[in-house]
Protein backbone atom coordinates (compact mmCIF):
# COMPACT_ATOMS: atom_id res chain seq x y z
CA UNK A 1 0.00 0.00 0.00
CA UNK A 2 1.76 3.55 -1.26
CA UNK A 3 2.38 5.98 1.47
CA UNK A 4 1.68 3.57 4.58
CA UNK A 5 4.59 4.22 6.66
CA UNK A 6 3.21 6.41 9.32
CA UNK A 7 0.54 3.50 9.44
CA UNK A 8 0.30 0.42 11.24
CA UNK A 9 0.58 -1.65 8.16
CA UNK A 10 4.29 -0.82 7.31
CA UNK A 11 6.04 -3.23 9.56
CA UNK A 12 9.35 -5.60 9.33
CA UNK A 13 9.43 -9.03 7.91
CA UNK A 14 11.08 -9.77 11.66
CA UNK A 15 8.80 -12.27 13.55
CA UNK A 16 7.79 -11.19 16.83
CA UNK A 17 9.10 -11.84 19.98
CA UNK A 18 9.05 -15.63 20.18
CA UNK A 19 9.63 -15.77 23.82
CA UNK A 20 7.56 -13.30 25.75
CA UNK A 21 4.76 -13.49 23.00
CA UNK A 22 4.20 -17.24 22.63
CA UNK A 23 4.21 -17.56 27.14
CA UNK A 24 1.51 -14.66 26.36
CA UNK A 25 -0.53 -16.53 24.18
CA UNK A 26 -0.62 -19.60 25.99
CA UNK A 27 -1.57 -18.16 29.15
CA UNK A 28 -4.35 -16.18 27.35
CA UNK A 29 -5.68 -19.49 25.83
CA UNK A 30 -5.79 -20.33 29.58
CA UNK A 31 -7.71 -17.73 30.64
CA UNK A 32 -10.04 -18.17 28.13
CA UNK A 33 -10.95 -21.24 27.55
CA UNK A 34 -11.94 -21.50 31.16
CA UNK A 35 -14.18 -18.33 31.54
CA UNK A 36 -15.70 -19.51 28.22
CA UNK A 37 -16.72 -22.26 30.28
CA UNK A 38 -17.77 -20.75 33.62
CA UNK A 39 -19.55 -17.66 31.89
CA UNK A 40 -21.47 -19.77 29.06
CA UNK A 41 -22.93 -22.13 31.60
CA UNK A 42 -24.20 -19.02 34.08
CA UNK A 43 -25.47 -17.73 30.95
CA UNK A 44 -27.74 -20.25 30.20
CA UNK A 45 -28.76 -20.95 34.04
CA UNK A 46 -29.35 -16.56 33.75
CA UNK A 47 -30.74 -16.22 30.69
CA UNK A 48 -28.69 -13.50 29.98
CA UNK A 49 -27.88 -12.41 26.14
CA UNK A 50 -24.63 -10.59 27.14
CA UNK A 51 -23.31 -13.00 29.44
CA UNK A 52 -24.18 -15.77 26.24
CA UNK A 53 -22.45 -13.19 23.80
CA UNK A 54 -19.45 -12.45 26.29
CA UNK A 55 -19.10 -16.87 26.70
CA UNK A 56 -18.79 -16.92 22.93
CA UNK A 57 -16.62 -14.34 22.30
CA UNK A 58 -14.14 -15.82 25.06
CA UNK A 59 -13.94 -19.11 23.27
CA UNK A 60 -13.49 -17.04 19.54
CA UNK A 61 -10.78 -15.64 21.43
CA UNK A 62 -9.15 -18.75 22.75
CA UNK A 63 -9.26 -20.03 19.17
CA UNK A 64 -7.40 -16.73 17.86
CA UNK A 65 -4.86 -17.32 20.88
CA UNK A 66 -4.07 -21.14 19.36
CA UNK A 67 -4.03 -19.79 15.40
CA UNK A 68 -1.79 -17.64 16.61
CA UNK A 69 0.53 -19.58 18.21
CA UNK A 70 0.56 -21.94 15.25
CA UNK A 71 2.06 -19.11 13.17
CA UNK A 72 4.62 -17.27 15.43
CA UNK A 73 7.83 -16.85 14.09
CA UNK A 74 6.36 -17.68 10.45
CA UNK A 75 6.81 -15.18 7.55
CA UNK A 76 4.33 -12.18 7.34
CA UNK A 77 2.32 -12.99 4.47
CA UNK A 78 0.96 -16.26 6.57
CA UNK A 79 0.73 -13.92 9.96
CA UNK A 80 -1.65 -11.93 7.61
CA UNK A 81 -3.75 -15.29 6.64
CA UNK A 82 -4.06 -16.04 10.18
CA UNK A 83 -5.45 -12.04 10.98
CA UNK A 84 -7.41 -12.27 8.15
CA UNK A 85 -9.04 -15.84 9.13
CA UNK A 86 -9.30 -14.11 13.01
CA UNK A 87 -11.14 -11.07 11.57
CA UNK A 88 -13.27 -12.99 9.32
CA UNK A 89 -14.32 -14.81 12.58
CA UNK A 90 -14.96 -12.09 14.73
CA UNK A 91 -17.41 -10.62 11.63
CA UNK A 92 -19.33 -13.66 12.03
CA UNK A 93 -19.48 -13.41 16.29
CA UNK A 94 -20.39 -9.86 15.47
CA UNK A 95 -23.28 -10.87 13.13
CA UNK A 96 -24.56 -13.54 15.06
CA UNK A 97 -24.67 -11.46 18.07
CA UNK A 98 -26.68 -9.26 16.11
CA UNK A 99 -29.01 -11.86 15.38
CA UNK A 100 -29.19 -13.32 18.86
CA UNK A 101 -30.22 -10.08 20.27
CA UNK A 102 -32.85 -9.19 17.78
CA UNK A 103 -34.44 -12.46 18.51
CA UNK A 104 -33.94 -11.36 22.24
CA UNK A 105 -36.74 -8.49 21.58
CA UNK A 106 -39.07 -10.74 20.74
CA UNK A 107 -38.11 -13.80 22.59
CA UNK A 108 -36.71 -14.30 25.83
CA UNK A 109 -36.79 -13.61 29.92
CA UNK A 110 -35.53 -11.02 32.37
CA UNK A 111 -32.08 -12.09 33.34
CA UNK A 112 -30.71 -12.81 36.91
CA UNK A 113 -28.78 -9.49 38.01
CA UNK A 114 -26.89 -10.31 40.74
CA UNK A 115 -25.46 -13.35 38.49
CA UNK A 116 -24.29 -10.91 35.37
CA UNK A 117 -22.90 -8.86 37.96
CA UNK A 118 -20.53 -11.03 39.49
CA UNK A 119 -19.42 -12.89 36.01
CA UNK A 120 -19.19 -9.91 34.55
CA UNK A 121 -16.41 -8.96 36.93
CA UNK A 122 -15.18 -11.89 37.20
CA UNK A 123 -14.58 -11.75 33.06
CA UNK A 124 -13.34 -8.11 33.35
CA UNK A 125 -10.65 -9.13 35.81
CA UNK A 126 -9.58 -11.91 33.55
CA UNK A 127 -9.66 -10.02 30.35
CA UNK A 128 -7.79 -6.98 32.26
CA UNK A 129 -5.01 -9.48 33.09
CA UNK A 130 -4.60 -10.48 29.23
CA UNK A 131 -4.96 -7.04 27.82
CA UNK A 132 -2.25 -6.21 30.28
CA UNK A 133 -0.03 -9.10 28.84
CA UNK A 134 -0.37 -8.36 25.62
CA UNK A 135 -0.26 -3.77 25.41
CA UNK A 136 3.12 -4.51 24.56
CA UNK A 137 2.44 -6.33 20.94
CA UNK A 138 -0.83 -3.67 20.17
CA UNK A 139 1.47 -1.97 17.23
CA UNK A 140 2.83 -5.12 16.07
CA UNK A 141 1.58 -6.34 12.55
CA UNK A 142 -2.16 -7.51 12.06
CA UNK A 143 -1.84 -10.79 13.69
CA UNK A 144 -0.74 -9.31 17.09
CA UNK A 145 -2.90 -6.39 17.04
CA UNK A 146 -5.65 -8.50 16.16
CA UNK A 147 -5.15 -10.41 19.65
CA UNK A 148 -4.46 -6.83 20.97
CA UNK A 149 -8.22 -5.58 19.83
CA UNK A 150 -9.90 -9.00 20.80
CA UNK A 151 -8.73 -8.61 24.36
CA UNK A 152 -9.37 -4.74 24.23
CA UNK A 153 -12.80 -5.62 23.18
CA UNK A 154 -13.56 -7.99 26.12
CA UNK A 155 -12.57 -5.74 28.83
CA UNK A 156 -15.05 -2.84 27.10
CA UNK A 157 -17.70 -5.36 26.85
CA UNK A 158 -17.35 -6.56 30.17
CA UNK A 159 -17.71 -3.12 31.84
CA UNK A 160 -21.02 -3.20 29.86
CA UNK A 161 -22.51 -6.70 31.16
CA UNK A 162 -21.63 -4.95 35.12
CA UNK A 163 -23.67 -1.69 33.74
CA UNK A 164 -26.11 -3.79 31.65
CA UNK A 165 -26.74 -6.17 35.63
CA UNK A 166 -27.29 -2.98 37.06
CA UNK A 167 -29.69 -1.65 34.56
CA UNK A 168 -31.68 -5.27 34.77
CA UNK A 169 -31.67 -5.02 38.63
CA UNK A 170 -33.23 -1.14 38.69
CA UNK A 171 -35.79 -1.60 35.79
CA UNK A 172 -36.59 -5.54 35.83
CA UNK A 173 -36.58 -5.43 32.63
CA UNK A 174 -34.30 -7.26 29.87
CA UNK A 175 -33.59 -4.02 27.69
CA UNK A 176 -30.26 -2.85 29.29
CA UNK A 177 -29.38 -7.03 28.95
CA UNK A 178 -30.31 -6.43 25.40
CA UNK A 179 -28.85 -3.06 24.86
CA UNK A 180 -25.25 -4.34 26.00
CA UNK A 181 -25.53 -7.95 23.79
CA UNK A 182 -26.16 -5.09 20.49
CA UNK A 183 -23.35 -3.06 21.68
CA UNK A 184 -21.05 -6.20 22.06
CA UNK A 185 -22.18 -7.27 18.47
CA UNK A 186 -20.98 -3.52 17.06
CA UNK A 187 -17.29 -3.89 18.58
CA UNK A 188 -16.63 -7.36 17.33
CA UNK A 189 -17.97 -5.76 13.93
CA UNK A 190 -16.02 -3.13 13.82
CA UNK A 191 -12.50 -5.05 15.71
CA UNK A 192 -13.13 -7.86 12.95
CA UNK A 193 -13.09 -5.01 9.89
CA UNK A 194 -10.11 -3.40 11.52
CA UNK A 195 -8.32 -6.57 11.34
CA UNK A 196 -9.84 -7.35 8.02
CA UNK A 197 -8.15 -4.26 6.47
CA UNK A 198 -5.03 -3.99 7.72
CA UNK A 199 -4.28 -7.88 7.33
CA UNK A 200 -5.22 -7.47 3.09
CA UNK A 201 -3.10 -4.02 3.18
CA UNK A 202 -0.28 -6.65 4.63
CA UNK A 203 -0.84 -9.46 2.11
CA UNK A 204 -0.77 -6.49 -0.62
CA UNK A 205 2.36 -5.49 0.80
CA UNK A 206 3.74 -8.90 0.35
CA UNK A 207 2.69 -9.39 -3.25
CA UNK A 208 4.26 -5.81 -3.95
CA UNK A 209 7.54 -6.27 -3.05
CA UNK A 210 9.98 -7.21 -5.27
CA UNK A 211 11.39 -11.08 -6.28
CA UNK A 212 14.29 -12.37 -4.81
CA UNK A 213 17.17 -11.89 -7.55
CA UNK A 214 17.85 -14.93 -9.19
CA UNK A 215 21.72 -15.39 -10.53
CA UNK A 216 22.38 -17.98 -13.26
CA UNK A 217 25.08 -20.99 -12.87
CA UNK A 218 27.47 -19.14 -14.96
CA UNK A 219 27.55 -16.29 -12.86
CA UNK A 220 27.45 -17.80 -9.50
CA UNK A 221 31.66 -19.38 -10.95
CA UNK A 222 32.84 -16.21 -11.47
Amino acid sequence: MSGCCGDDLCKPEAPPPSGRWRLALWIALAINGGMFLVEGAAGLLSGSAALQADSLDFLGDAANYAISLGVAGMALAWRARAAMLKGATMLAFGGWVAGATLWGVFEGRTPEAPVMGALGLAALIANVVVAVMLFGFRTGDANMRSVWICSRNDAIGNVAVMLAALGVFGTNSRWPDLLVAAVMAALALHGGWQIVRQAAGELRQVKAAPAPARFSVAARKR
